[in-house]
């Protein structure tokens, strides 16, 4: 009933090659999630945050292995996919805790947000250092619902390519604290 991957047949589960593809993917897609969730439970949410590029690629990598471990012709490798997600949250978890105990390794591991936009005006350079364009900002001022450019205290690209919109009276320093391109 069960192929270790020997044979020269792609059931896993039952002899019939259709059913045995439905049922496999059914079955292995919601294994696969199930270890996800058990992963996040054992590690806390912050493994699926994206606080950082290194965040946002684990995720995606996540998503990828999930994906292929529903699709696998073969117990092993399945086996396989279900020890590499376990690697990704270890992998994760590993940088998030030598981020929050080392600076080096933050500095490595971590992009720095750039300003995009001070009080209405672009920040060209910064523009063309992030090949970020003027519709790109303005698309995101009117998510934000900015009427005037008046009203925008500041646009930050965050470290994880989402674009930030701060507007209103003023502005905390605090919030461009880290914040490259500030003067």
């Amino acid at each position: 009933m069960f192929d270790t991957g020997k044979g020269h047949g792609h059931a896993m589960l039952v002899a019939d090659p259709l059913f045995d593809t439905v049922l496999r993917s059914l079955i292995l897609a919601a294994i696969a999630l199930s270890w996800v969730t058990v992963l996040i439970r054992i590690t806390g949410l912050r493994s699926l945050s994206k606080m950082t590029s290194f965040d946002f690629v684990m995720t995606i990598a996540l998503g990828s292995l999930v994906a292929t471990g529903a699709m696998v012709t073969k117990w092993l490798d399945f086996l396989q996919a279900l020890i590499a997600m376990a690697a990704l949250f270890l992998a994760q978890f590993t940088a998030s805790r030598l981020r929050k105990s080392s600076e080096m390794v933050e500095t490595a591991i971590q992009n720095e947000p750039i300003l995009l936009m001070k009080d209405g005006e672009f920040r060209r350079d910064a523009m063309d250092t992030t090949r970020v364009t003027e519709s790109d900002i303005i698309a995101k001022l009117r998510e934000a619902n900015v009427l005037d450019f008046s009203e925008v205290r500041a646009v930050v690209l965050e470290t994880t390519g989402d674009v930030s919109v701060l507007h209103g009276d003023a502005l905390d320093d605090a919030l461009l604290e880290g914040v490259r391109n500030t003067d």
